[in-house]
């Protein structure tokens, strides 16, 4: 059986990405700072799917320690991880020129870094097995910046500029990398905003997209998949 790891688990895009896998068979490591939120996630994965493995652990992904932590035992538990998916990550809403002193630290730490140490903790392993697939959810922000989200935009470009040397380093060895690039998606981003969930990517389509990418033939790799709402960016 195949295990998957995926961050930003609980919530939007994150949740409805693990679901999907779950759905697929595969055994999942999931984790959030919130252990209520984790552990009610966690039984309802087992209940529902109760022929797999669920592992979870209460997990700061932010935290650089915390998160290599949380990869290595997910290995001990459920052994060779077969996708690691990026899904954690923050949008603040803020020119550079007005975002708080701490801001752009943060945002490293939660949009890119994540990201940057999976692949260095699970690439040699993937590498040697020739064998693995890294998804790493961008933005559109990735590809044309948003004025009023400096440093999300600047660590999304970032991340883009990351998952391209990934491919670029694991290609001749077997193992995909994704990029991912939604557009306005319905998650907790826009929890305090009106907007009608028909003008709006829903995570079940992320999801939806990752696990068709997942499931094409050994020698098939989408290098980026770009998903907007149909009637445009909110």
């Amino acid at each position: 059986m195949k295990n998957a790891l995926i961050t930003g688990s609980t919530k939007g895009m994150g949740r409805s990405i693990t679901i999907s896998f779950a759905n697929e068979g595969l055994n999942v490591a999931i984790c959030s700072r919130n252990e209520q939120e984790l552990l009610k996630f966690k039984a309802e994965l087992q209940t529902t799917y109760p022929d797999i493995k669920v592992f979870a652990k209460v997990t700061d992904g932010s935290n650089k320690a915390q998160l290599l932590q949380f990869a290595a035992a997910a290995e001990q538990e459920l052994g060779f991880i077969d996708v690691v998916v990026n899904s954690l990550g923050s949008f603040v809403p803020a020119s550079i020129l007005d975002e708080g002193d701490d801001v752009f630290t943060s945002q490293l730490n939660t949009n890119l870094m994540p990201a940057y140490e999976l692949y260095r903790h699970f690439g040699k392993t993937m590498k040697n097995a020739r064998k693995g697939h890294f998804f790493n959810i961008c933005s559109v922000a990735s590809l044309n910046p948003i004025a009023a989200a400096g440093a999300y935009s600047v660590t999304k470009y970032a991340l883009l500029g990351l998952t391209k040397l990934m491919r670029y380093e694991m290609q001749e060895h077997g193992v995909k990398v994704t990029a991912v690039i939604p557009g306005s998606t319905l998650t907790d981003s826009w929890k305090d905003a009106v907007v009608d969930k028909d003008t709006m990517v829903l995570p079940e389509d992320i999801a939806s997209a990752i696990i068709n990418i997942y499931k094409m033939s050994t020698g098939a790799n989408v290098d980026e998949i770009i998903i907007k709402p149909a009637p445009g960016q909110i």
